[in-house]
């Protein structure tokens, strides 16, 4: 039996509040009872089965903005001096977590200034390295040419890039070139789903009571508030919708989306905020309670973590066919698809759902069933665990040498 390896992931966030966050934390619980993991990353929070490094930074920057920092600066939006201080900070607490814990690979998640640190590292320390490209990272990169070529040395300097669907994946080749060397290392890996977390026995009698949703269909998004993410055009479609819209999440266009609701008259909108580790039965309660998801893109999403988690409850999700999404969703199979930017569309394909109880449930089963074939985190962590064991042999290091016992 081949012995324990020790992974390292490296993430710029917080382990929740985001999609790459949710990625690398339940990829690493499932990795966690056969080898070693730590994570380093900017986070206190315990992850069963793992070692935590929590790296402090002189303050907090996104991609496209996080719930639990709706007033953070984007990336894109730093100054040269900010962006120096970050990469200090990231390359100091990953040099402090490699040398505690002596990995044999390195995961970093996103192309960006982490990713930049795990290229120092395979310099000097000779551990090699693998990145995950998750969607947002590209989008930075799109905006703010700044992060180009010390992000395209450390893509080209990793031992396997992963994209977490085909469309993220193209993306990738149209920033960074497609050159043979590139694409001969690249595999497309999705997100998962552990299916144990996700009871669809779960009552939802008391989230009724709670928020006052006895007999009323449930129309549901949650995710961070930005732009990109589409929410204008469901509040605008919640005129003509016939339910309630919930809305879990926070982010920079919270405000917008709440003046947007007042101006428009709509009152079966509701804001409930960013659910976090502590509410996060809530949160599979609306899951389980819903009769549509809704997840209304107006970019090019990777294929989202919210809406596995909508098809694992059975829920029937109304998508627009943006990015990684048709990697899960077939419209009229387990989904609907609507057209960007189109609010009457968003109501129609979501009426039609709630009057009509048995296509949802079938739309739903067959979701639930996409979601136990391709998307479990067993099938999705034993991928990866092929290629840490693939690429964690030979090393560049100072002194050649890859033996971290």
């Amino acid at each position: 039996m081949p012995q324990p390896l020790r992974i390292l992931f490296l993430h710029h966030f917080p382990l929740w509040g985001c999609g790459s966050g949710t990625f690398v934390r339940n990829l690493a619980i499932r990795l966690s009872g056969k080898q070693e993991i730590a994570i380093a990353c900017p986070e206190t929070r315990t992850v069963e089965g793992v070692k935590l490094y929590p790296i402090k930074l002189p303050f907090f920057a996104s991609f496209t903005g996080h719930p639990e920092h709706p007033n953070s600066k984007l990336y894109a939006e730093l100054s040269p001096g900010e962006i120096t201080q970050l990469y200090r900070a990231f390359l100091h607490y990953a040099v402090d977590a490699v040398e505690n814990f002596r990995p044999h690979i390195i995961h970093a998640n996103h192309a960006g200034v982490l990713t930049w640190a795990a290229r120092y590292l395979y310099a000097i320390y000779g551990i090699p390295y693998l990145v995950t490209i998750h969607g947002t990272d590209l989008h930075n990169i799109d905006l703010d040419r700044r992060y180009w070529h010390l992000s395209r040395d450390a893509v080209k300097a990793a031992r396997q890039i992963t994209c977490v669907s085909g469309d993220t994946r193209a993306w990738f080749y149209r920033i960074f070139g497609g050159e043979d060397k590139l694409r001969a290392k690249i595999r497309t890996i999705p997100a998962g789903i552990n299916l144990a977390d996700y009871d669809r026995t779960l009552s939802t009698d008391d989230l009724d009571a709670k928020y006052k949703l006895t007999g009323r269909p449930v129309v549901m998004f949650a995710g961070k508030l930005t732009p990109y993410k589409g929410v204008r055009y469901l509040v605008k479609a919640a005129r003509w919708i016939n339910g309630e819209v919930v809305i879990i999440g926070d982010g920079p266009e919270l405000h917008t989306l709440t003046d947007l609701a007042r101006d428009l008259k709509v009152s079966n909108v509701r804001f409930l905020g960013h659910f976090g580790k502590k509410d996060d039965l809530w949160l599979h309660k609306f899951y389980q309670r819903a009769d549509v998801f809704v997840a209304p893109s107006v970019w090019d999403e990777p294929l989202g973590m919210v809406i596995l988690e909508a098809m694992a409850y059975g829920t029937p999700v109304v998508v627009t066919r943006k990015g990684g999404i048709p990697l899960a969703v077939k419209d009229g199979v387990n989904g609907r698809f609507i057209k960007p930017r189109n609010s009457h569309d968003i109501a129609d394909k979501v009426n039609a759902l709630l009057a009509d109880p048995a296509r949802r449930r079938q739309l739903g089963e067959q979701a639930r069933q996409v979601v136990e074939e391709k998307f479990t985190w067993d099938k999705i962590a034993e991928k990866f665990l092929q290629i840490y064991r693939a690429r964690a042999a030979g090393g560049n290091g100072k002194n050649g040498k890859t033996d971290r016992t």
